[in-house]
């Protein structure tokens, strides 16, 4: 009788420890609401790494009007009869209004250089005769042999003008204290001279002019040092970067041959050593893109928080117009139409600005890595989550997954860049911040009017 009892109520205890399993089991499956394939990312979801910085911390703005952008595929596609001027600075105005938190684009830029001053232990905001730095993207433009008619991307001309006129406008900067450059690449005539005339007359241009006038020539007083041991040339800064009292990192958003590049990788363009055509890979700091891991030092951290480089950038700017899968390739409509929404068939015609150089590479991150167009054109990007690692080292600067200490080039530790983490699905593209958290990103979405 005893022994019967004894089994009756094991079976009973087992009985109830299942039933309670399966309990739990349904509530964390309800507490997890099923995605379709169109709203799984690609990157793991994750806490925010790092503390978000800016005049409004973490804040990403998404300016997008897909009536900016009228290539029908025939032509060049950067021929500025291509896009709506009007429009363009429209979003440009827009944008910095917004990421100010401000009424204007006088008042946001207002707001912007005062943060990126009291950051740096300086008061007030811009000042007339202080010089202001613009690093493009001319890499797909022009080498020794300068092509003007090449298909490649590059730096979008309408963009720049109309942020030029921005600054000039709205900020109050006289022409002639803003710089454009590019240390490795030729920009092409006619965006020079689209962007010096009339309220622009006066906008210098520095790039590869080797023994000219408007040779981006090395400072070589300022030799950028590594965190590491890079086996590679010793670089230097383009003294039209270290004369100058801000910066303006206007990169673009695309696919890259290492899988992406963004407002980080921007500033390969701005070393300068024996190879002026291709500084980097006598630099030797290509391969720390091609490790394809987690938790290894790279350069791209090195690069965002050196202090003539990412201590003075006022503003970081993504264009994105026309974003091809690969850098290498011609741009066409085949490998720049989006099929996320709101792009829907599209091109992409958005441009993103922030003050957080973490926040804004780690949007444009996850945009890439979740478009089909870009990952099935660009087998470097397809299933490769590991491309996130330079900004997992630099959410965790302080204490970085490789073990490295970085620091900003002038012998300062590193705390912290901003803040790293991934939306919440490729739908709704909801951040920490639009979440209604304390931290994180906050992506700003501000469409056509």
């Amino acid at each position: 009788m005893k022994k019967r009892i004894v089994i009756f109520m094991m079976l009973l205890l087992a009985a109830v420890i299942a039933a309670c399993g399966s309990r739990a089991q349904k509530e964390e499956t309800a507490s997890k609401p099923e995605k379709s394939s169109l709203e799984e990312s690609v990157f793991p979801r994750h806490e925010p790494y790092g503390q978000g910085v800016g005049a409004a911390a973490g804040r990403v703005i998404w300016a997008h009007d897909p009536d900016s952008v009228k290539w029908d595929g025939e032509g060049y596609w950067w021929e500025p009869e291509h896009f709506d001027e009007p429009a363009m600075l429209d979003m440009v105005h827009r944008s910095i209004t917004s990421l100010g938190d401000e009424k204007s684009p006088a008042k946001g830029w207002e707001t912007l250089f005062q943060y990126n001053n009291e950051i740096r232990g300086k008061r007030g905001g811009y000042r007339p005769g202080e010089k202001i730095a613009i690093k493009t993207n001319i890499n797909g433009a022009g080498t020794y042999g300068y092509d003007e008619k090449s298909h490649m991307s590059y730096t979008n001309p309408v963009l720049l003008k109309a942020l030029l006129l921005s600054l000039v406008e709205d900020a109050g900067a006289a022409p002639g204290d803003i710089t454009v450059y590019d240390v490795t690449r030729i920009f092409p005539a006619y965006m020079m001279e689209m962007c010096t005339q009339d309220s622009l007359k006066g906008v210098q241009f520095r790039y590869l002019d080797l023994g000219g006038e408007k040779d981006a020539a090395a400072d070589t007083g300022a030799p950028v040092v590594w965190s590491k041991e890079v086996d590679g040339e010793t670089n230097y800064l383009p003294a039209c970067v270290t004369e100058a009292e801000y910066l303006i990192n206007l990169a673009n958003l695309k696919g890259h041959d290492y899988g992406i590049t963004l407002c980080a990788k921007n500033h390969f363009g701005s070393l300068d050593n024996s190879n002026r055509l291709r500084a980097p890979e006598a630099a030797g700091i290509h391969r720390y893109l091609t490790q394809n891991k987690m938790g290894a030092y790279t350069v791209l951290v090195d690069l965002m928080a050196n202090y003539q480089l990412g201590e003075k950038t006022v503003l970081y700017m993504l264009d994105a117009f026309i974003c091809p899968a690969v850098n290498s390739v011609s741009v066409s409509p085949e490998n720049s139409i989006w099929q996320m929404e709101p792009f829907n068939q599209d091109y992409t015609s958005s441009i993103f600005v922030s003050q957080d150089p973490v926040a804004i590479d780690s949007v444009g991150a996850d945009f890439l890595i979740n478009e089909p167009a870009m990952t099935e054109g660009n087998s470097a990007l397809k299933e490769n989550p590991n491309v996130e690692n330079y900004l997992h080292e630099a959410g965790f600067v302080s204490n970085a997954p490789s073990g490295t200490v970085y620091y900003n080039g002038d012998g300062k530790k590193v705390d912290n860049l901003g803040v790293h983490e991934h939306w919440n699905n490729t739908k709704d593209k909801k951040y920490s911040r639009n979440l209604g958290e304390k931290e994180g990103i906050e992506l700003v979405y501000l469409a056509a009017q």
